[in-house]
């Protein structure tokens, strides 16, 4: 009876283990929307000051400093509204962008570019953003993020501490890259490394977290605590270049009217993001 009774424990301790695994398990593209919404997503607004320091292949530096505002949409990880104010140097001063995120599939983000010494409001086209933003190794696409439908998800190799993705895009021709690999820390689901590859086996432009902090809610009796990157490189392996993007003075879960991310404040920036 006891023998009997100990072998059902065990059949049952199996099954239960099994379920557990079963359970944790998740699809490439589960992890990918995890990693989305850590990447992009946390919090229901976001203001920060970033520092992009250019490095070219001779050693020269130049520095970009700027203020940016996020605003998410929706409670579903969709529509985004951005906005970023630039303060240095003098050639850039005052300079907003703004972005109209979208994840509908087939639409594009629209996307505005203020240039006060033309005083010019001028739209950003689809296919340019994958240009550089700023004059620094980011491209446009890096700041808003890039639209998880537009690609192929495939789940490689599992390590101790990342979930590796295989990405491949559904239109190749849109794109400058064959496909990229993203390494997903498994605790914060922040992709902490990106490779880019061209029908190569060797990355030519590489994406890298180099800090994350956590942040706590700005807003009262909230309580959650935000795992941030405040310092993260992009280098640029073809060209010898390399840009590292400081985020400062971050605040999540602030007051912000939809209003503000209006084509019409690109001239008269809103204190939010000049401050």
């Amino acid at each position: 009876m006891q023998r009997k009774l100990l072998a059902t424990t065990l059949v049952a301790m199996v099954v239960l283990s099994a379920g557990a695994c079963l359970a944790q398990a998740m699809t490439a593209d589960e992890i990918v929307c995890k990693s989305n919404h850590a990447a992009l997503y946390q919090g229901s607004t976001c203001k920060g000051k970033v520092t992009l320091e250019i490095t070219d292949a001779q050693g020269r530096i130049r520095k970009r400093e700027l203020n940016t505002l996020r605003k998410n949409m929706d409670e579903q990880d969709g529509a985004q509204n951005y906005m970023t104010y630039f303060k240095s140097p003098a050639d850039v001063r005052k300079m907003v962008f703004l972005v109209h995120k979208t994840v509908e599939q087939g639409e594009d983000d629209d996307r505005w570019l203020y240039m006060p010494s033309m005083d010019l409001v001028k739209r950003i086209a689809a296919g340019d953003k994958r240009t550089s933003f700023a004059g620094s190794d980011f491209l446009y696409e890096d700041i808003s993020g890039r639209n998880i439908t537009a690609d192929v998800h495939e789940l490689g190799e599992e390590t101790d501490g990342y979930h590796v993705i295989r990405n491949t895009p559904k239109d190749p021709a849109s794109v400058e890259f064959s496909h990229y690999v993203a390494y997903i820390d498994k605790n914060t689901y922040i992709p902490m490394r990106v490779e880019y590859f061209k029908n190569g086996s060797t990355p030519y432009r590489i994406m890298q977290v180099l800090q994350v902090e956590n942040i706590v809610s700005a807003a009262p009796k909230n309580g959650k605590t935000y795992p941030t990157v405040t310092e993260s490189q992009v280098k640029n392996l073809e060209t010898g270049s390399s840009t590292v993007m400081d985020f400062t003075d971050v605040f999540y879960d602030i007051p912000l009217k939809n209003g503000i991310f209006g084509e019409r404040y690109l001239r008269r920036p809103p204190r939010e993001v000049m401050r």
